[in-house]
């Protein structure tokens, strides 16, 4: 079945009244917050140099801490820290979380340049070859192999050496990105799903060893938000080229994610600041008593599903 919006805005493009929008990027709007939460602190982001990630290390700049960005876009990293300050403040590494030796570097460094770690977000991710999956019977194995090592193992890394940097001084914070494609079944491709549900349980059972030694550990459940990885996914369910496109096509991306994928009203549209946000208050001492929970951002879209009944 196609999107509202598609069908609206498409059909408007035919007719010559379509709507116009600018680039993907007006998608992405900074955090304004002033907040010192976490003045002092020392984070790793891993996936920070675009989407969840780079706004995350902005909040997380912005609110004192001093920031590694861990990353494979190269470019996009080091220009990501150069934003923020340079490396007195954030620096950035190539770190490929599939790579245990990458992941254990990016906390050294952190330590090395610091003395410390007080953060460690395993925020990197990946969607697969497609978003847009064959049936299971036809499911690419190597493709599904590649998301948990990525999405699963890669978040393990992190909190196996993040742990190791941590403990030994009774305290730390460390994150994870889930989904709420871990929560709800059917709304990603297998691979996805299985291995955002898996974070879950992994945050949980590293919590329940790790709470006796002063480090908590939790996880943040995005729904879709305007990313370039939730562009992406968008793009293949419309049968959209791969980016790039003509104004219509922003147009449609635009409205998919502030009407079809919006469960809030008021205009409150939900985007990578509210998870950037929800990180910086995971990671701040107000939540020091917090540990092993999953805290679902997503505008209410898990609370219920409407039941499929006429109007009246």
């Amino acid at each position: 079945m196609m999107f509202r919006a598609m069908r609206a805005v498409l059909s408007a493009a035919r007719s010559g009244a379509g709507g116009r929008a600018g680039s993907s990027s007006r998608f992405l709007s900074g955090s304004s917050s002033d907040s010192r939460r976490l003045a002092g602190k020392v984070a790793v982001i891993t996936g920070a140099a675009s989407g969840i990630g780079r706004v995350t290390a902005a909040e997380f700049v912005r609110s004192g801490a001093r920031v590694v960005l861990a990353d494979v876009q190269d470019d996009l990293g080091r220009a990501a820290a150069a934003e923020l300050g340079g490396p007195d403040t954030a620096c950035y590494t190539r770190c490929d979380v599939t790579d245990e030796a990458q992941v254990a570097a990016a906390v050294d460094l952190a330590v090395a340049r610091h003395g410390r770690l007080d953060v460690m977000f395993n925020n990197a991710g990946t969607l697969g070859g497609r978003y847009v999956a064959a049936p299971i019977e036809s499911m690419d194995m190597a493709d599904f192999d590649r998301v948990l090592a990525v999405n699963l193992r890669g978040v393990a890394a992190g909190i196996k050496h993040a742990a190791r940097a941590m403990a030994p001084h009774g305290q730390g914070c460390i994150l994870c990105t889930s989904s709420t494609s871990g929560a709800l079944a059917g709304s990603a491709p297998h691979a996805y799903s299985v291995s955002k549900t898996a974070v879950v349980g992994m945050v949980r059972s590293a919590a329940a060893e790790l709470a006796a030694r002063g480090v908590r550990v939790n996880a943040i459940s995005p729904y879709a938000i305007a990313t370039p990885m939730g562009a992406r996914a968008v793009r293949e369910m419309l049968g959209l080229p791969p980016g790039g496109a003509g104004e219509d096509e922003e147009e449609v991306l635009r409205r998919v994610f502030e009407e079809d994928f919006n469960e809030m009203g008021g205009g409150v549209v939900l985007g990578a600041e509210d998870i950037a946000r929800a990180a910086v208050f995971l990671a701040s001492d107000d939540a020091r008593c917090i540990t092993g929970h999953n805290l679902m951002v997503d505008g209410g879209f898990s609370v219920a599903k409407p039941l499929n009944v006429p109007a009246s």
